[in-house]
């Protein structure tokens, strides 16, 4: 395969083995790997993230894993930026870069451009949040096609947050949000991207999200929360989403058992793998869905 100016996209759910897969085929191809996924690029929580360690790189020079503090805002955009120096970096070395995570925004970002969208006043997003709430989504759907008819057959009626953006941005700017997504400029050009998505059977996956559950307690993970806790973090900080950590700081405080919050992590990243399978199959339709048993025979052709 000719790997002159491609660049390999890995993705799939969490737990499902993307980082090996991403090192063996960084080994037989000269790839060097670069991080898509928003979790690990904390340099203050490894466990919780399932962030590789040095000495489990393999030898193989990884990029933006573990760069970025905490407490500094980190936005789809800024890792976009990031990582497009990254790979222009990599293929100047006649080397071919290989993006594995678990983002699908990131991915997207990447294929499709990102779309420089508007800074809406807070005062207004937050009386248009009020009006989809009052009048319910059915309805505030019906307003939005009054104000913005481009809209129709581009957002789910359902997707709430999508709805409420379009309105937000037609409301303020008096530009669609199509017409906006109409100036997003593409980096690569589609046919540089070869995109692997591994498709874990549910039933195989649930039982290697348990296991890692464990793994990161036997690693450490209460410490890390408990140093995580002593740190000056808002509220509002995506940080706080990370799984773990609000399940181990019930148990600090006295108010879970340890195998609850084995429990409770094991359940929440359960549905955290569901919803990346949806996003997949949502956002993801020209990617080639890999089952497991089918990886040797995926590095055999490369």
């Amino acid at each position: 395969m000719d790997l002159k100016s491609k660049i390999i996209l890995i993705a799939g759910p969490t737990a499902s083995g993307k980082s090996n897969f991403a090192i063996k085929l960084a080994k037989k191809i000269n790839g060097e790997i670069i991080n898509a996924d928003s979790m690990q690029i904390y340099k203050e929580l490894q466990i919780l993230t399932a962030r590789l360690k040095k000495k489990d790189q393999k030898n193989i020079k990884h990029y933006l894993y573990g760069f970025q503090s905490i407490n500094k805002k980190f936005s789809t955009g800024a890792w976009l930026k990031l990582a497009v120096k990254k790979i222009k970096e990599i293929q100047k070395k006649n080397k071919t870069p290989i993006l594995v995570g678990g983002t699908g925004l990131y991915f997207k970002s990447l294929i499709n451009g990102l779309v420089k969208m508007p800074n809406i006043p807070l005062k207004i997003r937050n009386q248009i949040r009020l009006i989809q709430k009052k009048i319910g989504q059915d309805f505030f759907y019906k307003k939005l096609l009054k104000l913005d008819p481009l809209i129709e057959n581009r957002i789910n009626p359902n997707d709430v947050q999508r709805t409420i953006r379009a309105y937000e941005i037609k409301k303020y700017t008096k530009i669609s949000m199509t017409d906006w997504f109409k100036n997003t400029k593409i980096i690569f050009s589609k046919d540089s991207f070869i995109k692997i998505y591994i498709d874990f059977p549910r039933t195989e996956l649930i039982q290697r999200i348990n296991k890692r559950t464990q793994k990161m307690l036997d690693q450490g993970a209460i410490n890390e929360v408990r140093r995580f806790s002593k740190l000056k973090i808002k509220k509002d900080n995506s940080a706080n989403k990370i799984i773990g950590i609000k399940e181990i700081l019930k148990l600090l405080q006295g108010e879970s058992s340890l195998s609850e919050v084995k429990d409770q992590i094991s359940i929440k990243t359960r549905q955290y793998a569901k919803r990346q399978s949806t996003w997949a199959r949502g956002q993801m339709t020209d990617w080639q869905k890999i089952e497991p048993q089918n990886l040797k025979l995926v590095l055999k052709k490369f």
